[in-house]
Order: structure tokens, then C-alpha cells, then sequence
């Protein structure tokens, strides 16, 4: 096995944030009872906020960036994982308070390691990711909650973006009628061909500021937050389920309790760090029922190299669905 590998730290010095390429060895690595070799990685919105500096996200200095990888287990202290099973790794702090996935090798504990599922590869894993996964966590937890085809239309906003992306897909192979709300209206055939029924150019969704608007949604997918996310409470259907899980737009918003109390809309939060039996019931349906697809429409393959000038597009917000980084497509 090769000790060196390159990998993308992010670093402060006297308040400022930067990020860069570095040759590193597996000993500088954190603990964790799983090494793997890295396939692939993905720039999330977070990531590129991380890596500019244009949000407190990295909790530790220096960090190996990068919130989701896939590849090959290359050791393991434990049971659960032997060298040569295919894994993804994501969410709790990886590529934020622990070395993440922008790297020739990443060493985990391994509740954050999952295997992938058969008949994927880890190219088709990372597309899905940790956008994928929180996609399929707000699909099921909306279906708990009453969520079902025949109840009307669901709306997904911010749609050109990783999560939104994946949610349509998924949302529409399962038979709903979905809206995808977007300001980039020169995606909209992009849009269409993941499964939306419509596309629609969110700057002409205005709500009054009235407790309770007309009822338009029976269920939707924010990743805006701010005035989208304070919209949609309004505009429920009755027993109407938003999934919130995103704050592209503000982290704060505005509302009454009328929409809960008169028509029962529920507002659920989802968050993509969950312990290994969710983890795992959730992956499976990624490769079953929830499996995306098109994966190939909605993954934009880039060179390990070019990290630094597209964390620049994500941040700018001109880059849709996944971002995929090739950092060593050959492991897998």
C-alpha cells in the first residue's frame, strides 16, 4: 500500500480561510477503525462554503475537506467491513471535524461507512451521496406521514441543485406529480427529464402574507429556508408535510401557527446523521425502490485537480445536480 497520497486541506491562518492541495500519510489520518481507498467525492454546497470561507463550517484546522466519498475498504478493526467491500462514507463529521473524502485515503469510525449496494458502483454511489441519502430520508419520512400519490401535487424548490435533484427523481418513480420550482428556467429540460410534471420559475410563486393562502401543495421538499420555507407553511394542503433541509436562501423564517393548528401541516426536519441501522434500511431502498434513474444526467464528472476552481461555481451557484470528483477512478 502507498503511505502518500495528495489530499485538499482546508487551513486557517490569522482569520482567513484557504484551502489547497497537500501530499499526506496515512498516519496524519484520524482515528477510525475502517482506511478506504478513495474512488470518488462530490462537492456539496456545504463543502464549497467550507472550502472559501464564505461559512463557519469546518469545526477543526486542518481538515481534509469533502462530505461524502466512495471507494474500497483497503483495512478494518471491524466486523462489519473486510478489504475489497465497496463503501460509501458520509455525514456525522466527516470533512468537517474529521478528515473527509478529498483524498487518496480516508480512515473513519465505521457507523459512518455503509456498503453499496448491489449491482451500483461507486461512481453511481457517489452521485446519490449524502444529497441522495438526505433526499431518500425526507421521501420516507414524508410517506410516514401521509404523503401519497394520490393526494395532489409536490413541490421541490432550489430544484436544479444535488438534493432537489435526486428528490424529483425518486418523487416521480414513485409515482407523484412533482413541481420542480426553480430560477434557473434554462433547466427546465433538464428538470423534466428526472421525472417533473412541471417546472415552474419560482420567482412567480408569491404568497400573500395572509395566515393561510390557497392550498396548492400536498407535500414539498425545501432546501431554501428564509421567505420559500415561511411560503410554503401557508399554502399547504390540509395534513401537508414539508421536508426542511436546506438554508440556501436564510436560516431564519417567518410564520403563524396557523397553518399547523387549522390545517395540521407538518414540518419535519432531516438530518443525514443517523446511526447504522437507519443508515443501512436507507441505503438499501437506494438500491431498490428509491434508486434514482438517472444518475448519468445528474452527475457532472471533474478531474481531482479542478477542486479548487469548481468550488468557486458550486459557491457561485452555477452548477446543477452532483458535482463528482474523480479522485481515483481506477480503485473501483
Amino acid at each position: 500500500m502507498e503511505d502518500t497520497f495528495d489530499a485538499y486541506c482546508i487551513s486557517r491562518a490569522d482569520g482567513r480561510v484557504s484551502a489547497d492541495f497537500a501530499t499526506l500519510r496515512v498516519a496524519d489520518l484520524d482515528p477510525g477503525e475502517v482506511l478506504v481507498r478513495v474512488a470518488y467525492a462530490s462537492i456539496n454546497f456545504k463543502d464549497a462554503l467550507a472550502a472559501t470561507g464564505k461559512a463557519p463550517i469546518i469545526r477543526r484546522f486542518p481538515c481534509i475537506g469533502g462530505i461524502d466519498a466512495s471507494g474500497v475498504v483497503e483495512r478494518s478493526d471491524s466486523p462489519r467491513f473486510k478489504p475489497g467491500d465497496k463503501v460509501i462514507v458520509h455525514s456525522h463529521g466527516f470533512g468537517v471535524s474529521h478528515h473527509g473524502g478529498y483524498a487518496g485515503m480516508a480512515r473513519v469510525p465505521a457507523e459512518w461507512v455503509n456498503r453499496i449496494p448491489d449491482g451500483m458502483d461507486a461512481l453511481e454511489a457517489i452521485t446519490i451521496g449524502v444529497a441522495g441519502y438526505t433526499a431518500a430520508l425526507a421521501v420516507e419520512l414524508m410517506e410516514h406521514n401521509g404523503l401519497a400519490p394520490s393526494r395532489g401535487k409536490v413541490l421541490v424548490n432550489g430544484a436544479s441543485g444535488g438534493v432537489a435533484s435526486i428528490a424529483i427523481d425518486m418523487l416521480s418513480q414513485r409515482g407523484f406529480h412533482v413541481v420542480a420550482a426553480t430560477r434557473k428556467m434554462q433547466e427546465k429540460d433538464y428538470l423534466l427529464g428526472l421525472g417533473a410534471a412541471e417546472v415552474v420559475d419560482a420567482s412567480t410563486l408569491t404568497v400573500g402574507t395572509r395566515p393561510l393562502e390557497s392550498a396548492l401543495w400536498q407535500g414539498a421538499v425545501d432546501s431554501l429556508g428564509g421567505d420559500a420555507l415561511a411560503g410554503l407553511t401557508r399554502t399547504m394542503q390540509r395534513d401537508g408535510v414539508i421536508a426542511s433541509l436546506g438554508n440556501a436562501m436564510d436560516i431564519h423564517f417567518s410564520t403563524t401557527v396557523m397553518p399547523f393548528i387549522l390545517r395540521g401541516v407538518r414540518l419535519i426536519g432531516v438530518n443525514s446523521d443517523n446511526e447504522p441501522p437507519l443508515r443501512e434500511h436507507l441505503w438499501q431502498r437506494m438500491g431498490s425502490d428509491l434508486r434514482p434513474r438517472h444518475l448519468a444526467r445528474i452527475a457532472q464528472v471533474k478531474p481531482f485537480d479542478q477542486l479548487p476552481t469548481l468550488m468557486q461555481e458550486v459557491v457561485g451557484g452555477r452548477i446543477k445536480g452532483r458535482t463528482v470528483i474523480a479522485v481515483a477512478p481506477d480503485v473501483a
